[in-house]
C-alpha cells in the first residue's frame, strides 16, 4: 500500500535514525548467557502517525515484556522516504535498522541487493502454511523466502452516505456510471463526486486494470503500459477531472484527500483499509455508520484493484538476528495479525486469522477480503518499487494537463525500458 505521513514525522525520525539504528556498533548479543534473548532491536515501522502506529508501537512493547531482556527501540519512518532510507543506510552500511516494515513491492528489491537476511529455516517463519498465498508471494526471491507478510490490501471506493441519500444516487458500479453519480451529486448538494490522488500512480492501477491493462508483462520481459489499454485508462482519468467528476492535486495529494473527505467536501475517494481508522477521525464520520466501501468502478473491460500490503524483513547486517527472527515471528503471529485486525481493520495475512472473534464479524475486513482474493497481484522482480516514479510523474502531468494521455503513457514506457534493461 502507499500513503503519506505528516512531514513532523520524519524531522522525528530523523532525529531518532540517527542515535538509535540496531546495525550500528554494537547492538547487544543475541542471547544471554543462559539461552534468554537480549540486546537491542531497532524495528522501522512504516505505518501512518496518528492512528496506525499506536497499534503497532503496543505490539512492540507487548514482545518486550515477553522478551525482558530485549530492547525494541521504534522508529516511525514516513512511508514515502522509506525505501530510499532503507536503501542508502544498508549500502553504506550504517543506519539501518534490524526490522523492516517493507511494502510488499520493496522486498525483491532489498533482496536482489543482497540487503535482506534469508528466512528460510529461521524462528521467523513460524508456520509458514498459514499465510494466504498471495501474501507469501511477495516474500519469495530467486527461489529463497526474505520477508514474512504481515497485512495485505488491496482498493475500495470510499463514500459519504448522508451525501448520497441527499443526492437521491446509488454507488456507481462502474467509471461511467461514477461521471452521472458526481454530476447529480453536484447539482443536489453542490459537492464534488471524486477526490482523485493525483501525486500517487498507486491510484492510477484500478483504472488501467479496468481497461485490461497493466505495467509491464514480466513473463515476456515486456513492458505494457505505454499499449492501448494504458492510453485509455489515462484517457479516464484526465476525463474525470475533465468533466467535473473528480477534483485532484499535484502535491500533498494524501492530506488534500483525507480531509477533503472528512469534512464532507467530496462525496468519495478511492482508498484501502489502511485508511479506514484515519477516516474514521473525521468530522463526518463520528457515527461510522455514514462510511461506505464498496468496489472500484470497473472500467471497460473489467473492474480491478491492485494487490499491496506490507511485510517484515531482516536486515542482513544485523548484530541480533536471533533476536530480530523472534521480534518478527511475533508480529507476524496470528495472535499479532488478530490484534491488528479488531484495532485497525487491516487484512490478516494468515488464513487462521480470519476465524477468530473480533476478526470474523469485522465488516471492514470482510467487505476486504473477497476484494483482495481478486485483486490484481504486481510482478515480484527487483524494479517493481522502481515503477512507481516515472509513473507518477506522467500520471500527475495527465491530470493537471501538462501531458496528454497519449504522450503520458509513451513518456511512461519509455522510462520502463531504460530502467528494465533488455526489455521489449
Amino acid at each position: 500500500m502507499r500513503r503519506g505521513i505528516t512531514a513532523t514525522a520524519l524531522a522525528a525520525t530523523l532525529a531518532l535514525a540517527a542515535t538509535a539504528c540496531g546495525s550500528e556498533g554494537d547492538s547487544g548479543s543475541d542471547k544471554s548467557s543462559g539461552g534468554e534473548l537480549s540486546g537491542t532491536v531497532t524495528w522501522w515501522d512504516t505505518s501512518t502517525v496518528g492512528s496506525e502506529d499506536k497499534v503497532f508501537k503496543q505490539l512492540a512493547e507487548g514482545f518486550e515484556k515477553k522478551h525482558p531482556k530485549v530492547d525494541v527501540t521504534y522508529v516511525n519512518v514516513p512511508f514515502g522516504d522509506a525505501q530510499n532510507k532503507f536503501k542508502n543506510a544498508a549500502q553504506s552500511g550504517s543506519g539501518a535498522p534490524d526490522v523492516i516494515r517493507s511494502e510488499v513491492a520493496w522486498t525483491p528489491e532489498f533482496a536482489d541487493l543482497g540487503y535482506l537476511a534469508p528466512l528460510d529455516g529461521t524462528p521467523a517463519l513460524k508456520n509458514e502454511k498459514d499465510f494466504l498465498a498471495q501474501a507469501a508471494a511477495s516474500t519469495k526471491y530467486d527461489g529463497k523466502t526474505y520477508a514474512v507478510p504481515q497485512v495485505i490490501d488491496s482498493m475500495g471506493i470510499f463514500y459519504n452516505k448522508k451525501i448520497f441519500k441527499d443526492a437521491g444516487v446509488e454507488v456507481p458500479t462502474t467509471v461511467d456510471e461514477l461521471k452521472t453519480v458526481s454530476k447529480k451529486i453536484k447539482d443536489k448538494t453542490g459537492k464534488t463526486g471524486l477526490y482523485l490522488r493525483g501525486d500517487d500512480a498507486y491510484w492510477f492501477l484500478s483504472f488501467l486494470y479496468g481497461e485490461g491493462g497493466n505495467l509491464v508483462d514480466a513473463t515476456n520481459k515486456t513492458v505494457t503500459v505505454d499499449n492501448p489499454a494504458g492510453v485509455k485508462a489515462m484517457t479516464v482519468v484526465k476525463d474525470l477531472v475533465d468533466s467535473g467528476a473528480a477534483k485532484t492535486d499535484a502535491t500533498d495529494g494524501w492530506e488534500n484527500m483525507q480531509s477533503a473527505f472528512k469534512d464532507g467536501d467530496v462525496a468519495m475517494i478511492i482508498n484501502g483499509p489502511w485508511a479506514v481508522a484515519d477516516t474514521y477521525g473525521g468530522a463526518q464520520f463520528k457515527d461510522k455508520a455514514n462510511l461506505g466501501i464498496a468496489p472500484v468502478p470497473a472500467g471497460s473491460v473489467a473492474q480491478g484493484a491492485p494487490q499491496g500490503g506490507h511485510n517484515l524483513a531482516v536486515y542482513a547486517g544485523s548484530k541480533n538476528l536471533d533476536a530480530s527472527y523472534a521480534f518478527t515471528e511475533y508480529m507476524t503471529s496470528a495472535e499479532s495479525q488478530a490484534k491488528v485486525a479488531e484495532g485497525l481493520s487491516l487484512l490478516p495475512t494468515r488464513t487462521s486469522v480470519y476465524s477468530q472473534p473480533g476478526v470474523a464479524d469485522n465488516e471492514i475486513v470482510g467487505f476486504f477480503k473477497p476484494v483482495v482474493d481478486k485483486a490484481v497481484e504486481r510482478p515480484w522482480i527487483p524494479e517493481t518499487g522502481s515503477l512507481f516514479a516515472p509513473l507518477v510523474t506522467e500520471y500527475t502531468k495527465v491530470l493537471t494537463g501538462q501531458s496528454t494521455p497519449d504522450k503520458g503513457a509513451q513518456d511512461t514506457g519509455d522510462a520502463y525500458r531504460k530502467l528494465l534493461k533488455g526489455w521489449k
